[in-house]
């Protein structure tokens, strides 16, 4: 198994987890006893991995994550990011709700409790008005792509936590279970549509 497929690994069969430099009884950076003491105050269960003793994960997590620090906070394969982010998400009130979220038992989301597509736009649209937003998926698993100006000059760490922010209460009930979601500037948009076919022109002779 490559150290690649190791991280992937670990990311999918662990909901919560954190890359950083020792271990949580004993963090070997600030940034690092941080993070970790905020985790705890959560009292939700997490997994971690020592970069100190893992040193091709620690090479090779940055270029997958695009991210060049630790600690690296994950929840359910989504980068949330390091120390100040998550400090930022706690003191907000907008890190417990996806926490919460990976212990939430899925039988308590029936068919007639699951989020609609049409809830999920309201609810990304309230903070992001004239958004363009495309949800596929069914029951409380969705695929959303959102594209909207007010993600100009923000890093994509940055236009994923707002679009989670405005989820966080479908996502602490069960009502949303997983997200997987892309965010695009109209300019990244337009880009990555393929060129409109011109068609054959017919040569008169």
């Amino acid at each position: 198994m490559s150290v690649k497929e190791k991280i992937l690994q670990q990311l999918a069969e662990n909901p919560v987890i954190i890359y950083m430099k020792g271990v949580p009884s004993a963090p070997e950076c600030g940034f690092s006893a941080k993070t970790v003491g905020i985790l705890n105050e959560t009292k939700i269960p997490y997994a971690y991995v020592n970069v100190l003793q893992s040193p091709f994960i620690r090479e090779k997590l940055p270029s997958i994550s695009k991210w060049p620090t630790f600690p690296q906070v994950f929840i359910k394969g989504e980068l949330i990011g390091g120390a100040d982010i998550v400090e930022a998400m706690y003191k907000e009130g907008t890190l417990l709700p996806l926490l919460q979220a990976t212990v939430q038992p899925a039988e308590s989301a029936d068919a007639s409790q699951t989020i609609t597509h049409s809830e999920v736009e309201a609810l990304i649209l309230a903070a992001y008005p004239g958004a363009t937003i495309g949800i596929e998926g069914a029951g409380c698993d969705l695929n959303i792509t959102v594209v909207s100006e007010l993600f100009a000059d923000q890093p994509m760490i940055k236009q994923h936590q707002g679009v989670m922010a405005t989820l966080s209460a479908p996502l602490a009930s069960g009502r949303l279970h997983a997200v997987t979601l892309k965010t695009h500037t109209p300019e990244a948009w337009a880009a990555q549509q393929p060129a409109a076919n011109p068609g054959l022109l017919q040569i008169q002779i």
